[in-house]
């Protein structure tokens, strides 16, 4: 599947998007494997509450499954003005 990754995720991890192959059921197993890679990915995935996920360019909950999922974006909450 395709990972995106925006704004200071990008920044902690050095890249905009990657293809990963993965075993994950739900969006939460995706972050554990991704932060037991290195320590851009621990970093930048140390604290849920500050980031939102997107499956399939629909907002979506760290507990969803990954099924059928082509895309995942990973981006901080955004906000108004």
């Amino acid at each position: 599947m395709e990972v995106l990754y925006f704004a200071w995720v990008r920044e902690r991890i050095g890249l905009p998007k990657e293809r990963v192959e993965t075993s994950a059921v739900t969006v939460a197993e995706l972050v554990e494997e991704l932060k037991a890679r290195e320590e851009r990915y621990a970093a930048a995935f140390a604290d849920l509450s500050a980031l939102r996920v997107a499956l399939d360019q629909e907002l979506a909950e760290f507990d969803a499954p990954l099924a059928g999922v082509r895309e995942v974006a990973f981006f901080p909450p955004m906000t108004g003005g």
